[in-house]
């Protein structure tokens, strides 16, 4: 049986005994080193410079008096900050922690790309597993969005309609409502009544006409997703 490579972690959380559990918990699995676990946004930054994790693990709230940034998303600035110095730092994934549901947040996030990015609510935190596989995902490229911002979205677009994203058909449209709710192409057939094959070749015609074919198909389905979304 092969053993998962150890990923390195940042952990920046501003309360003690948040912070000290969640490392305890993320260093019980065995997978999980967390190289450095600090309280502020400028911590977090200073130690992804000198340290090049794999992956940081930030709540979106953190204090930052020596470098003021936007109240409240201090943490998604910080996540900004170290994608865009990927240059200089290499490819570095980030896991948002929030406790707001609220999809703006989620989608601040994702505003300028959804490679390596994770959005979770905070009470996640306690289903190790999930915390672990967004963990996972985003040290891969990856992206996941939390079920229940998507669940909100869904609702919030419903009531108030809005255009598609691009020029997607009906069926098309159907199949994004159903990856959007986390279904898997046998769980969107099912969902329709459509053969696997017919919805992979929708699958397949929407990341196209999103211009996601090239990415790695978690991140197109969460890519695709954001944009459909987004766009109500």
């Amino acid at each position: 049986m092969t053993t998962p490579a150890t990923l390195r972690v940042v952990l920046a959380e501003d309360h003690y005994l948040v912070r000290e559990g969640t490392r305890r918990l993320l260093e019980s699995t065995g997978e999980i080193s967390v190289v450095a676990a600090v309280g502020t946004a400028g911590e977090l930054l200073d130690a992804a410079r000198r340290l090049r994790p794999d992956v940081v693990v930030t709540d979106i709230r953190m204090p930052s008096p020596a470098d003021p940034v936007r109240p409240g998303m201090e943490g998604v600035d910080a996540a900004h900050r170290i994608r865009a110095a990927a240059r200089d730092l290499g490819v570095i994934g980030v896991v948002v922690l929030s406790q707001f549901s609220d999809a703006v947040f989620a989608l601040d996030l994702f505003r300028d790309g959804t490679e390596g990015r994770a959005y979770l609510l905070k009470d996640r935190v306690g289903d190790i597993d999930e915390l672990l596989g967004a963990i996972r995902s985003v040290a891969a490229g990856g992206s996941v969005i939390d079920p229940k911002v998507v669940e909100g979205l869904l609702a919030k677009r419903g009531v108030r309609g809005g255009p598609p994203p691009t020029d997607l058909t009906p069926r098309e449209l159907d199949v994004l409502r159903e990856m959007a709710h986390g279904l898997s192409n046998g769980g969107i057939a099912r969902a329709l009544h459509l053969s696997v094959s017919a919805i992979e070749k929708h699958v397949n015609s929407i990341f196209m006409k999103l211009a996601l074919e090239n990415s790695p198909d978690t991140h197109r389905r969460v890519a695709a997703v954001i944009a459909y979304l987004g766009s109500g």
